[in-house]
């Protein structure tokens, strides 16, 4: 760019009209040359210098230490504590961690894994539990009998009426700050810590339920108050509130490590049969065909809520023997954790999952003695 700027005309040019000529004759005044000398020979010195002047250093003072130990910022950890992690981390919580506690049954084996179980969603060396592709367990020998105790008495006394009226009067309504929605995963484990974080400023909080765990709100709520120990306070369709108690002190809560990543669920054994228990092929062949050709029962949404669709199966197979869902607007895999919720609670036997609807069979199982008996949540731990 320095060496383009001597050839520029300068804008004080003079013009000459010579005789028997048709064109001026440039004249540069004496005053550019000499400006133009002088630039050429200031570039001659340091053809490499740039032109502008380089920007002078500031200088550093020395600050007193009473000044550097107000400007020190202090590191806060995601637990709240303001000292450093130490890795691996151990948690005294006494369940197994697991990627969802309320969507998952412990007593199903998987028949292969997606992943190989050496790589923990906690990640490498950030705890001290083995993750064995499932989940990773808690140590052995753990009194739940102290555990219940730790838990009552920061539960604290039950709360009256007209203070359980007034927290849920303050969080009951859908513009509530204090939320926290449970999908399609149900009760995760990064959910517990989501839930310890709004207790910090709020004694209760408001838990929005969608998806396929709103088939067994009692399951879900369970879940809540196993892993996060707290207390249910309200229940209205799919919207619950959960307390954190009297005596809660957030600098006394749990360690509870994160999962850096979803893992992969495991491959399970195939949930419908070629020929149902109980029927021969050409039986359960005509109660597929019944089943796709009978009016739908009900008609799934996306992240809907299913609350009342267990005793709409219930009601159904006392007159029907075949059922059919319509999961047109439900993603595949939620038909099959439909299925799979289904089976264990009304109960029935899935018999045909085809261009998203599903087709249940009632059994040959007396269904009154199943209704009478009261159904067990999956995945729990009697304390």
């Amino acid at each position: 760019m320095l060496k383009l700027l001597p050839w520029r005309r300068s804008p004080h040019q003079t013009l000459t009209l010579l005789p028997n000529t048709s064109f001026p004759i440039i004249h540069p005044p004496f005053l550019y040359t000499s400006r133009f000398l002088t630039h050429f020979h200031s570039l001659s010195d340091d053809l490499h210098d740039p032109p502008f002047s380089p920007i002078s250093k500031t200088l550093i003072t020395p600050q007193t230490n009473s000044t550097n130990k107000n400007n020190k910022k202090k590191k806060i950890t995601p637990n709240g504590s303001k000292k450093a992690q130490v890795f691996p981390l151990k948690s005294d919580l006494p369940f197994d961690f697991r990627y969802s506690y309320s969507e998952a049954n412990p007593s199903v084996e998987p028949i292969a894994f997606r992943e190989p179980p050496r790589f923990s969603p906690f990640g490498p060396g950030r705890l001290d539990r083995k993750w064995t592709g499932t989940c990773a367990p808690a140590e052995k020998g753990v009194d739940f009998a102290k555990v219940v105790e730790e838990r009552n008495a920061v539960l604290g006394e039950p709360l009256a009426e007209e203070e359980a009226d007034e927290l849920v009067e303050r969080y009951r309504h859908s513009d509530c700050s204090r939320q926290i929605n449970l999908g399609n995963g149900g009760v995760t484990h990064n959910m517990i810590e989501d839930i310890h974080n709004h207790w910090k400023r709020a004694e209760a909080v408001r838990i929005k339920c969608l998806g396929v765990p709103t088939l067994d709100m009692d399951n879900v709520c369970f879940h809540l108050e196993d892993k996060s120990g707290g207390k249910v306070i309200y229940r209205h369709i799919n919207i619950l509130l959960l307390y954190r108690g009297r005596n809660y002190d957030p600098k006394k809560r749990p360690v509870i490590p994160l999962m850096l990543w979803k893992p992969y669920a495991p491959i399970y054994p195939k949930l419908v049969k070629n020929v149902a228990d109980g029927l021969s092929f050409e039986e359960t062949k005509e109660m597929r065909n019944r089943g796709l050709n009978a009016p739908p029962l009900m008609k799934l949404t996306r992240n809907g809520v299913y609350v009342n669709v267990v005793e709409r199966m219930r009601e159904a197979f006392e007159t029907e023997e075949v059922v059919r869902l319509d999961c047109a607007y439900v993603f595949t895999s939620d038909c099959k954790k439909i299925g799979v919720k289904l089976r264990d609670l009304v109960p029935c036997v899935p018999i045909l999952f085809k261009d998203d609807q599903i087709v249940l069979w009632r059994g040959k199982k007396d269904l009154e003695q199943h209704s009478s008996s009261s159904v067990e949540p999956t995945g729990l731990q009697a304390y």
